[in-house]
């Protein structure tokens, strides 16, 4: 019993033919002809680079064993190039040899087919191919409309939220005047929820960044200076549990290579989270050194520490621990899982020492300068 018919995936699938026998070439060029696809010829690479470069394809079909530039070295010069990289190359030979087969997916082919090929077979694979190729641009331009759409809305959210903290935030100062308790307590819930909601908005924001693509600038940065504005930054809000916030610098100059954004985020959740755990009249300390290869920043707290179950999820997204903010701060579960990302994105190390009741110590470890190529 015959299947349904095998077609083009749209009327305008582009196939380029790489191959240096014509009649390879032609006889391709009839059967893929024959299910509506567009099929472009080209008998060395030096052709077949002229002709992406005029109007990408959709697939490749090559031959490896090319005279001059062969197919191996063709596949990585398309790979190298951002504008052809996504394009699917399938790899026709008539050398049925398993190092070629190898070398061709470690090259960048997405298949291999040898020759003599079965017909249905390789229409198949080319139809899969294509297909495959369209879902993956499909699920780019989703992931890009949501990254657009969370934007947009984020960007409304927090100005409405801001308006509302600082609305509540001038009202309330009028009512302490008044003495006025009822609307006090009101107001106080008011800005104190428009504030959680901005907190957890800006945190939601900084770890849908962290899983997207990070555009690192990586350079030599003074581990040491980014710690000092951290941690001006946080003392108001320090003083005002009552926590002593101290940065000690082993070293004037410990240098990481690391993007400065990145690092100062990093800085800014360790830091925060130590502050919103740690109860009044407590210290939190920085302590900063160079440590042989590798800069490192220890942020210390005297706060209720973490279980062995807390330091099994911590850097997970949205986890929640056994300790709880000692002043009624928000929570969004994200603070840790972003600051383990850019981590990792900065090739960095990560860790957390603790024990219930001891307090913790999160240790930051980035590579010198010298050590990242």
């Amino acid at each position: 019993m015959n299947g349904p018919p095998i077609t083009a995936t749209t009327a305008t699938d582009r196939l380029l033919v790489i191959d240096s026998e014509p009649t390879n070439v032609q006889m391709l060029a009839r059967l893929m002809d024959n299910l509506g696809f567009e099929v472009i010829p080209a008998l060395n690479a030096a052709e077949a680079l002229r002709l992406l470069a005029a109007n990408p394809p959709d697939l490749i079909l090559l031959e490896p064993l090319l005279p001059g530039m062969d197919g191996f070295e063709l596949c990585e010069r398309i790979q190298e190039n951002p504008i052809w990289a996504e394009i699917p190359i399938v790899f026709l030979s008539s050398a049925d040899d398993k190092n070629l087969i190898v070398r061709a997916l470690e090259n960048g082919g997405v298949d291999y087919v040898t020759k003599p090929f079965h017909k249905p077979e390789l229409i198949s694979r080319v139809r899969t191919q294509l297909m495959l190729k369209t879902a993956r641009e499909h699920a780019k331009r989703l992931a890009q409309d949501k990254d657009e759409l969370l934007s947009m809305i984020s960007h409304h959210l927090q100005n409405h939220l801001a308006g509302i903290q600082m609305t509540s935030q001038l009202l309330l100062e009028q009512v302490r005047r008044s003495g006025d308790s009822d609307s006090r307590g009101m107001l106080e819930n008011i800005r104190n929820s428009s504030g959680q909601m901005r907190a957890f908005v800006r945190a939601f924001l900084a770890n849908a960044a962290a899983d997207g693509d990070l555009c690192l600038r990586l350079e030599t940065v003074n581990l040491t200076e980014v710690a000092q504005r951290t941690v001006r930054r946080y003392t108001d809000v320090a003083n005002a549990k009552q926590i002593n916030l101290h940065l000690n610098e082993s070293d004037a100059a410990a240098l990481a290579r690391a993007d400065c954004a990145a690092l100062e985020q990093i800085l800014e959740n360790l830091i925060s989270n130590a502050i919103k755990y740690s109860p009044p009249k407590s210290a939190v300390t920085l302590a900063v050194a160079q440590a042989g290869e590798q800069a490192e920043c220890q942020v210390r707290d005297q706060g209720p520490g973490f279980t062995a179950q807390d330091k099994a999820r911590m850097f997970g997204r949205y986890a929640r621990l056994s300790a709880r903010p000692t002043g009624g701060e928000p929570s969004t579960g994200l603070g840790l899982s972003i600051a383990k990302k850019l981590t990792e994105a900065l090739h960095g190390e990560l860790i957390c020492e603790s024990a219930p009741g001891a307090g913790a110590t999160f240790i930051l470890r980035l590579p010198s300068p010298v050590e990242v190529p």
